[in-house]
């Protein structure tokens, strides 16, 4: 490996004085933590251990492992090589051993590691050892405090990376993601186009903008694994762009664009390509810290929902702002299965990422929940109803941040009548459904004292469920709109003379004094009962 193995013992150990006291994250949050990009646990123990520091067992060097040690297998040949270092590593009570493949997925190697009781864990082929390592150290640097401030994310960084990248390629940059949002931009701007204004100013590329650079074939020639992509200048003044894709383990993190004046001379592109590699990490150590945040908060909020932290913390680490909030359930198809589990995690990634303030959420007993400000402003109920049109989510009534729990309770309440069908539409709030909550109320307390087994109405249902009839539909609409029977043929989907014509034919089967307002009252109480509780 040339000079590696000294900088990588050099990573790993961070020096005599290194503060990498023993953390509390298992293995397998690290391996969350880091992503299935770099990471796959092949094989982890029931009781997964916890993770101290991270040790590298390089080629020719004895190496010191210590309990809760990641052990990387820089040094693992061949699967002999393989299984003498899972032996040495749970002798000393490592917590896993990393390898590359095939040397991971071997069976030899897999029973050595199970009989041992260490964990197995598989790191993609194309992953470097120094990247895996520094990415290593960010993970257990954010496991230490789960707050994390957002200038140990790295955004300043990142900006002064993009400063020195733009140096390199003699052009304006910014630095973004796979959803074109700006995460950073270097000062030098002097080149520059209403697009890029726009882009900067929006943090993100206008939709019309990106219309025109997909129709091009940009995000296609980006996504085929090509160093650069070089779109000349458009009609309607749209400068030309080179662009460097920004990949690590395979997988696509962002781009980098340049405005530049015309054609890029080839060394100059390829310096500038040279620099994706580092953009990457920086973009892995921000993921890495980012999804250290959203996890503490989401911890926070859960207890919150539950009941188990104050309001003061809550707003404290919540950053919640004044005024009263809403809990919103989202109700997403698949439950508990790997399909609902992973629309569930591409949900929160949706909704708590953006421009200005997002609704904190987290996911509790199969559902989403999310704390947003009552009203139309960034982030609120409003903006999120519409951001989700196409799902069924509930929400409670607008409370003070301590009564959060009487708000999840009314959600969970609504959802519960959007799930039965009551209600029109597929999203509704807790104070604007409040006539469905009657109903639905009055007919679970009338269901438990057995209401419907007097008068005729159990003939009626009978009659219906042998003769597949509608006189219980058509009676309750009929109750429902008294002395307007266009109006309940209208509800019934049925022309007004069917409607008479049913109507006639119930009362042969049954003997109604519809006339009479007490008979009226207490069929409509009865069938209140059927279509509600």
């Amino acid at each position: 490996m040339g000079s590696a193995p000294g900088v990588l013992g050099n990573l790993a150990s961070g020096g005599p004085n290194a503060p990498y006291a023993a953390r509390m994250v298992s293995v397998r949050e690290v391996v969350e933590r880091v992503g299935p990009t770099l990471l796959r646990d092949v094989w982890v123990p029931e009781a997964c251990p916890a993770v101290a520091d991270v040790v590298i067992a390089e080629p020719g060097v004895a190496t010191s492992v210590a309990a809760g040690d990641l052990v990387l297998g820089v040094a693992a040949a061949d699967v002999e090589d393989a299984v003498a270092l899972v032996a040495h590593s749970a002798g000393r009570k490592a917590a896993a051993v990393l390898l590359k493949p095939p040397l991971a997925g071997k069976q030899a190697v897999r029973r050595a590691a199970k009989d041992a009781e260490i964990a197995l864990v598989e790191v993609r082929a194309a992953t470097a050892w120094a990247q895996l390592v520094w990415l290593l150290r960010t993970v257990l640097d954010a496991a230490d405090s789960e707050a994390i401030d957002d200038s140990d994310a790295g955004a300043g960084d990142l900006f002064r990376l993009a400063d020195v990248i733009a140096s390199v390629v003699d052009a304006p940059v910014t630095i973004e993601d796979v959803n074109s949002r700006v995460l950073a931009y270097s000062a030098r701007q002097d080149l520059t186009d209403p697009a890029r204004v726009s882009t900067i100013m929006g943090r993100r590329i206008p939709d019309d903008v990106l219309a025109r650079f997909r129709s091009r074939g940009v995000f296609r020639e980006l996504s085929r694994g090509r160093q650069t992509v070089f779109v000349p200048a458009q009609k309607d003044g749209t400068l030309p762009r080179l662009i460097v894709p920004i990949r690590m383990g395979g997988e696509l993190l962002g781009s980098m664009w340049a405005v530049v004046r015309g054609p890029v001379p080839e060394e100059r592109a390829a310096a500038f390509a040279h620099t994706a590699p580092i953009v990457a990490l920086h973009l892995l150590r921000r993921r890495a810290h980012e999804d250290a945040r959203r996890r503490a908060s989401a911890g926070v909020l859960r207890a919150l929902l539950e009941g188990k932290v104050g309001p003061r913390k809550a707003i404290e680490e919540l950053d919640l702002g004044e005024g009263p909030h809403r809990v919103v359930v989202v109700d997403t198809p698949g439950g508990d299965s790997a399909d609902g589990e992973g629309l569930r995690l591409a949900l929160l990634e949706r909704i708590s990422h953006g421009i200005g303030r997002r609704p904190v959420a987290t996911e509790l007993g199969g559902l989403l929940y999310a704390v947003v400000p009552d009203g139309h402003g960034p982030g609120s109920w409003a903006e999120l109803r519409k951001a989700l049109a196409d799902l069924r989510l509930a929400a409670g009534s607008a409370v003070d941040v301590g009564e959060l729990t009487r708000s999840r309770a009314e959600a969970e309440e609504t959802l519960g009548l959007l799930r039965a069908g009551l209600l029109r539409d597929n999203a509704g709030s807790y104070d604007e459904v409040w006539t469905a909550l009657v109903l639905h109320r009055t007919a679970a307390a009338a269901a438990a004292a057995r209401v419907t087994e007097f008068g005729p109405l159990e003939s009626l249902r009978e009659h219906d469920r042998v003769h597949r009839t509608e006189y219980l539909a058509t009676l309750y609409e009929w109750l429902r709109f008294p002395g307007d029977p266009r109006a309940a043929a209208a509800a019934l989907r049925i022309h007004p003379n069917t409607l008479r014509y049913r109507m006639r034919r119930l009362l042969e089967l049954v003997p109604l004094d519809l006339d009479d307002p007490d008979v009226r009252l207490a069929l409509l109480t009865q069938l209140v009962v059927l279509r509600w509780s």
